[in-house]
């Protein structure tokens, strides 16, 4: 976990008595699986190191480890420690159990996700997913179920380390007054000051080239025309969002269009630019297929992943949007 990475001495290890470690608080509600623990015990190879909370000796991870060294006969085990708070080994001991060996039951996982929304209420519902293996919008309905948690905070620490505002609507009006009074800054630097995404602030700053207010029309419960019928489904999560976005077809006829372009298709970077954006031109259904068949214990890391993929092709976006607009 990047986070706390720099709290464990990853180098070194040293050799502990067993009866000084401490296996309780573990997020892992059922305890050690036995035929994982036999298994462990017969490999011939030195176990790796476990991990264990310094402060209290409490075994963060390696439970597994420990029960295989006693069923062998040790009496000392290799281990490495973790220096943080009590609050945050508990999250290294979730995320540990997610990334590799026997991955935690959801029941465990939710209950797990719960405790870290209460012990770090300021982190976003995009970072609790990715230490518990969860989608955002579980979290989000599990932090729902917290009400002193909902009400707690009024801005979240994305997993990129940055604070923002649960309601970007100030923001948002701050951003339109710094594009109004700064037009040729970037929207790196409005995003900054104005404390929202970049993300954010070329929407603001598109919306006032168009001339609109700064802040989206809030959508009413009821539709303003009974006739109307009831209101287009809102973008930005799950299936809908997939649903919403322009269709692999759209996409195609613009590749086609891009493909034709010489200065593309004869350089290799254009190439391996044209590679990379036809390998997202695929339907609303087969990207569903992929969701459902990503396996629970790899949730977390493609969650993070793909995150981390978003963010260098939103990053992409930025500076060819910025480009743009200084040509303009």
């Amino acid at each position: 976990m990047q986070r706390d990475q720099q709290h464990i001495d990853q180098q070194t290890s040293v050799e502990v008595e067993i009866s000084l470690l401490s296996t309780v608080d573990s997020p892992r509600t059922s305890g050690a699986d036995p035929d994982h623990v036999e298994a462990l015990s017969v490999v011939q190879a030195p176990l790796p190191p476990i991990l264990v909370h310094r402060p209290t000796m409490r075994v963060i991870d390696g439970l597994h480890r420990v029960r295989a060294a006693e069923l062998r006969g040790q009496e000392t085990i290799a281990v490495s420690f973790f220096e943080g708070s009590e609050a945050d080994a508990f999250v290294l001991a979730v995320e540990s159990n997610i990334m590799h060996g026997l991955p935690l039951s959801r029941a465990d996982r939710k209950r797990a996700a719960a405790r870290i929304l209460i012990s770090h209420p300021q982190w976003s519902d995009r970072m609790v997913a990715s230490v518990t293996g969860f989608s955002s919008g579980t979290v989000a309905d599990i932090r729902k179920g917290l009400p002193a948690v909902s009400a707690a905070e009024e801005s979240r620490i994305g997993q990129d380390g940055r604070v923002r505002p649960i309601n970007a609507a100030a923001g948002r009006r701050i951003a339109g007054k710094i594009i109004a009074e700064n037009p040729g800054l970037s929207l790196r630097q409005i995003a900054r000051m104005a404390g929202i995404s970049p993300e954010t602030a070329r929407d603001v700053r598109g919306r006032l080239r168009r001339g609109e207010d700064p802040l989206p029309a809030r959508r009413s419960r009821e539709p303003a025309n009974p006739e109307a019928g009831p209101s287009a489904p809102r973008r930005g999560t799950g299936v809908a969002a997939i649903h919403d976005r322009p269709s692999a077809q759209e996409h195609s006829v613009l590749l086609q269009r891009l493909r034709a372009d010489p200065s593309l298709r004869l350089s290799e970077t254009g190439r391996t630019l044209l590679r990379l954006l036809n390998l997202h031109t695929i339907n609303a259904k087969e990207w569903q297929r992929i969701i459902d068949n990503v396996p629970p214990h790899c949730s977390g890391i493609v969650a993070r992943l793909a995150d981390e993929h978003a963010v260098m092709w939103s990053e992409l976006a930025l500076r060819l949007s910025d480009g743009v607009a200084e040509s303009a």
